[in-house]
């Protein structure tokens, strides 16, 4: 798919009791973030990833710190992974992120 046709991706709305259990959240230290690039306004966005969150039907969502616009006007977003308009920039040097145990 040429990038012409990317479509931007479809941000996930936050988990609700409705949702059932709680999802397993993961998190990694701030200088130690693996990373995605979102597909916004025609052009790939560098966004660290603060949080995986591990839904109980099986979803996984990434919680990420992403300037949408261009403009250093950074926000939070969480997408699930994978759709189009996100891919991988990078891993980490951590082992694994933190569950908070």
């Amino acid at each position: 798919m040429s990038t012409e046709e990317l479509p931007e991706p479809v941000a996930a709305r936050p988990w609700r009791v409705e949702d059932g259990p709680r999802p397993r959240v993961w998190v990694w230290p701030s200088g130690d973030r693996p990373a995605v690039e979102v597909w916004s306004n025609g052009r790939w966005r560098y966004a660290p990833i603060t949080a995986r969150q591990d839904w109980a039907d099986g979803r996984t969502m990434y919680q990420v710190e992403v300037d949408l616009r261009g403009d250093t006007s950074t926000g939070v977003r969480l997408y699930q992974w994978p759709q189009p308009g996100l891919r991988a920039a990078h891993g980490t040097r951590s082992a694994r992120p933190s569950d908070g145990t």
